[in-house]
């Protein structure tokens, strides 16, 4: 299928693969933009340990980059989250990574940085806007400073939730609707033919999934969670403040004390610690320990009913995309 979103990225199908921190690498990437989608390389692609080098930090990206490469011909992107504050490091050591490897299109994560954008725009690079928390007045400056493409994320989503408990059937067609010219991208719970089919009937022109991809054979999620996935639906899913808001999980001895700390009153921060910060998704969904992390899905994962190759996956949402379109040009 051909629209706006493909032109604009030189792929063959709107599909794009979240960047997914730490459980996206090289294999995995181009997996999707092999199969027509567009894959994203996320913060610590690739990696199992951490470092605050930011030197380090660079080569590990450019040696994804490189290895993606060697897999795949296909355009492929990076996450992108400047924190648009004055003490932010690592933004210009990656905006020049980019501009060096000639990366075609960033999913740009944080706050609205006018500099940063024209940057991007001057080097040719695509910038996918996705937000945390979606809403009209960041979607207009987005699209005002630029933005080539805007996702729409709902509550449904797994990962970091929105701040706003507002679902993506009701996120989509607010944000399609607050902008001008802009095509947006659904997010949030995405993950057959279905879901893909109601994103497009909302207005959106693609969709960006995360959950439907770690549940590929090429994900490198850890074996014992990744089994899990087709026996579990949205009823399983344990929900619980965090910082910025909320996070949910599949049920685990962390998780669970996780919950009780909510019922307790603790507050999100303290939940946040408790979780072991931003280390707790590498030690939950990398390395498979719910003693010590968690791991988090969308609530898309009551469809997903098998471990299949990224290939499936991406033709199964096509599918759904491609009955839309067909089910639009019936109706007018």
């Amino acid at each position: 299928m051909k629209n706006r979103i493909t032109e604009i990225l030189n792929i063959e199908k709107p599909i794009i693969q979240g960047p997914l921190l730490w459980l996206t690498d090289a294999k995995l990437v181009a997996a999707v933009s092999n199969a027509g989608g567009m894959g994203m390389l996320g913060f610590n692609a690739g990696q199992t340990t951490v470092t605050k080098s930011i030197d380090e930090t660079i080569e590990r990206m450019r040696q994804q980059i490189k290895e993606t490469r060697k897999l795949t011909d296909k355009p492929f992107g990076l996450n992108f989250g400047p924190t648009g504050t004055d003490n932010d490091p690592f933004s210009e050591p990656m905006l020049k990574l980019m501009i060096e490897e000639k990366i075609p299109a960033v999913t740009y994560v944080g706050p609205i940085v006018p500099e940063l954008f024209k940057k991007l725009k001057d080097n040719n690079i695509k910038i996918i806007y996705r937000y945390g928390t979606p809403n009209i007045e960041n979607t207009k400056e987005a699209e005002k400073n630029g933005a080539d493409i805007i996702v729409a994320t709902g509550f449904d989503e797994g990962g970091t939730v929105p701040e706003k408990v507002i679902g993506t059937f009701s996120i989509v067609p607010m944000i399609v609707d607050a902008v001008d010219h802009t095509p947006v991208m659904a997010a949030g719970g995405i993950t057959d033919e279905r879901t893909a089919e109601a994103a497009f009937a909302l207005g959106a022109e693609g969709v960006y999934a995360g959950t439907a991809f770690l549940a590929s054979e090429e994900s490198r999620m850890a074996d014992n969670i990744k089994q899990q996935l087709p026996g579990l639906n949205a009823e399983d899913m344990l929900m619980y403040r965090d910082v910025p808001a909320y996070y949910r999980s599949i049920p685990g001895e962390l998780p669970n004390k996780l919950v009780e700390m909510d019922k307790a009153g603790k507050s999100g921060e303290e939940i946040f610690d408790a979780s072991n910060r931003y280390d707790g998704m590498r030690l939950g969904m990398l390395v498979g320990d719910l003693s010590q992390g968690f791991a988090s899905f969308g609530l898309g994962i009551s469809n997903i009913h098998a471990i299949e190759p990224v290939q499936v996956i991406v033709d199964r949402l096509n599918a759904g995309i491609e009955e839309a379109e067909k089910s639009y040009k019936e109706f007018v």
